[in-house]
């Protein structure tokens, strides 16, 4: 039998063998080993004879999960509020499905008045006119996302004055969110027999974090937090917040990041806002996640989706440091890497990087792999300009949790529903603004090519006659974005009695092919990635909810961003929550069973990061023309339109860059595992040619890279340009 060391130095020997003194592609290569993606251009290199042995085998992380994340708000309403609330929205759903025929959205809301009372949830903002600022977070997950109160811990007399309630979606052991706050309507008593409910916690990261509300804790579950204690108290023990043993459980709490520090300081200070939390409880079958929590019955409706933990992104000074940390105490290591400012928009440019455990379960089915919390992910930014979301996070609130996504089963739906029901209560969420065309608008070249781009269309001539006639009759923009609600036969009658004699013969012989581009207009950016793999009703829901699409080999992901949460002004940095579903492959081996689901399929590809980056960045611009319009600020106006097309602009450019670069990060992901496979067999004929295909795929991967940056550096000119005529023209 082979001894685990000594298989390590086979298969280095192996290595060793086959990569020669090749250091340009060891590098690549020792990355991959590593299980690690790099976006970006390292300045370092790595040589064959460099690579470690023990890295060819997994790190042992600890066996962490994830268990509820823990907001820190100004105030709580008495929990029999929450619990009438769902009553309400759980009678409202029950009239609109008993309905016979499905009632309007006019007749939806007034369905809702009379149950309502015409009151507006919030208690904070005008009855008639969604406001995101100042909202009761509890109420916009009730109203938003159907989830509800399942559990809470409210003061009882003479004990702690703070309130605390958990909110699950209809799944409990999914998400969780534990919010807190200080009861002010309450004179400060005893300290709480259980510390992470008592005020002095809230305080704490209200003075770290600049007096804003926000996400204060992340919390794992850990079959043994004594480990991770000794770990900490070893190596960071600056960073250990408290460890507490109760009769059901044992809690560890450390602050999660150091403060920001010179390189060569011999002393690190610890950032004392954010938490990470380690909960330890023999009760498994409980569905709240700490001990003092008393659990609530809750009624969910049909329409509900359950929910669970993805990832949980914060933002830091130091991402290294972070990283470095979590590799010490948690055994995580780095998954993928984008560096060298490869994720920019505009001006804005930041570093990322995804780091977690090893995957400790691999599903085998869908539903396994929608519930299965095992797997952590905690990407980590850091900024790399004075501009940006990033950047102004850190000024403005300091270090702390960006945002955290959860998967859903069906995002389309999920969506949808958030957005039904915030037009129905005037409660709930919005979404970050996407521009349509990053999902596709008509033009007269598209008329012309063809529904496939042979150039199987009609002439130049008849193409604008039919773009001027779809203009005129209002079924688009001026620049061909096309109503989402229009039918093919309304196309059919208005280009019909539109186009003049000139053309109708051309468009009678081709009608067939236009009416279909037209159509397809409105998701076409988005058909060249998915194709035929979703139907035409999911391509209008995820252009009608605004829903962002990736793709990574046979693998889909759809992601949403909600505005920012727990913000008191409009313009003010907060955090915010994203929803995902993964739509994983359905491929199947040799032998023709399927294969297992990939922890994370669909991945944290370039597109993704640069997605949401851009989005951030163009959705602030669209708002900035919304306010300028309403102000009638001209100049202001001009500008943030320009910013708007700017940042669309970066965006369909970078788009084939990315999805060439996907293509080479999934291509150098399978290379691997058949290296792997081939070292296992010690078969070095299959190793060596996967060696080298794994070598061609890095050199484009490269390329790509190198194109992307290219585009980025054009944008981030252009951006500065107009952010400088802008000011002088002031």
């Amino acid at each position: 039998m082979v001894t685990n060391n000594a298989f390590k130095l086979r298969r280095a020997s192996l290595l060793f063998t086959l990569l020669g003194s090749t250091s340009k592609f060891a590098s690549s290569f020792s990355v991959t080993i590593k299980q690690v993606s790099t976006i970006g251009m390292s300045s370092t290199t790595t040589t064959a004879a460099s690579i470690d042995p023990a890295t060819l085998q997994p790190q042992q992380s600890e066996a962490v999960c994830f268990s509820h994340i823990h907001l820190y708000v100004d105030r709580l309403e008495n929990v029999n509020v929450y619990k009438d609330l769902e009553d309400r929205l759980n009678q409202f759903a029950g009239k609109v499905a008993s309905s016979a025929v499905t009632p309007s959205l006019a007749e939806k809301q007034a369905i809702w008045k009379s149950i309502s009372g015409n009151a507006d949830s919030s208690n904070e903002n005008d009855n008639t006119v969604y406001q995101p600022q100042n909202r009761d977070v509890v109420k916009q997950l009730l109203a938003g996302f159907g989830f509800r109160v399942t559990g809470t811990c409210y003061p009882e007399e003479g004990s702690s004055n703070t309130r605390s309630v958990l909110v699950t979606s209809r799944d409990p052991r999914g998400v969780q969110i534990l919010i807190s706050a200080v009861d002010h309507d309450t004179s400060e008593a005893t300290p709480h027999r259980y510390p992470y409910f008592d005020a002095k916690k809230i305080n704490n990261f209200y003075a770290a974090h600049a007096r804003r509300q926000g996400i204060g804790a992340l919390a794992f579950r850990a079959p043994n937090v004594s480990s991770i204690f000794e770990r900490y108290q070893s190596l960071h023990p600056t960073l250990v917040a408290g460890y507490h043993e109760f009769d059901e459980a044992k809690i560890l709490e450390v602050f999660a990041y150091y403060k920001s520090h010179e390189l060569d300081s011999l002393t690190k200070e610890p950032d004392t806002g954010t938490v990470l939390r380690f909960v330890q409880t023999s009760a498994s079958t409980s569905v709240c996640p700490l001990p003092g929590l008393k659990t609530l019955d809750a009624t969910f409706e049909d329409s509900s989706l359950a929910a669970y933990c993805d990832h949980w992104v914060s933002n830091v000074f130091d991402r290294t440091e972070f990283l470095d940390t979590l590799q010490d105490t948690l055994g995580f290591t780095p998954k993928v890497d984008f560096n060298a400012g490869v994720v920019a928009a505009g001006e804005a440019q930041i570093e990322s990087t995804v780091t977690g455990n090893e995957f400790p379960i691999v599903p085998s089915n869908k539903a396994a792999a929608l519930s299965d919390q095992s797997q952590v992910y905690l990407p980590i930014n850091n900024a790399l300009s004075s501009v940006g979301h990033v950047h102004g996070f850190l000024q403005e609130l300091g270090q702390g949790v960006q945002h955290v996504a959860s998967r859903v089963e069906d995002l389309v739906e999920f969506v949808q529903r958030a957005n039904d029901y915030r037009c129905y209560t005037n409660e709930g969420f919005t979404f970050l603004r996407i521009p349509r065309s990053y999902y596709g608008i008509l033009t007269v070249a598209q008329l012309t090519e063809g529904i496939d781009g042979d150039e199987s269309g009609v002439g130049q001539s008849c193409a604008e006659k039919i773009f001027a006639a779809l203009k005129a009759a209002s079924f688009m923009t001026p620049d061909g974005a096309l109503n989402l609600e229009c039918e093919k036969e309304d196309i059919a009658r208005i280009l019909k009695h539109s186009l003049t004699d000139s053309v109708l013969s051309e468009y009678h012989t081709m009608q067939d092919t236009v009416l279909a581009v037209i159509l397809r207009s409105r998701y076409r950016n988005v058909y060249s990635l998915l194709r035929d793999q979703v139907s035409e009703t999911t391509y209008l829901g995820i252009v009608r909810n605004q829903i962002l699409v990736d793709v990574q080999g046979e693998d889909l992901l759809y992601q949403i961003f909600t505005s920012n949460v727990l913000q008191r002004e409009a313009g003010q940095e907060a955090p915010f929550f994203e929803f995902i579903q993964r739509v994983c492959s359905k491929s199947t081996d040799k032998h023709g069973d399927p294969v297992k689901i990939r922890p994370g399929c669909g991945g944290f590809g370039i597109r993704n990061f640069l997605t949401l980056f851009l989005s951030i960045e163009v959705s602030k611009a669209m708002n900035d023309v919304a306010d300028a319009v309403a102000t009638g600020n001209t100049k202001r106006e001009a500008y943030a339109r320009a910013m708007v097309e700017s940042f669309t602009d970066q965006l369909n450019e970078a788009n084939p860059i990315l999805t060439f670069i996907s293509d080479a990060m999934t291509e150098e992901g399978l290379c691997k595992e058949k290296l792997l496979d081939a070292i296992a067999e010690n078969n070095s004929r299959q190793a060596k040619k996967w060696t080298t295909q794994m070598e061609l795929v890095a050199e484009r991967k490269k390329k790509g890279n190198e194109m992307l940056m290219e585009c980025s550096a054009r944008y981030n000119s252009l951006m500065r340009s107009l952010r400088e005529a802008h000011i002088n023209e002031r």
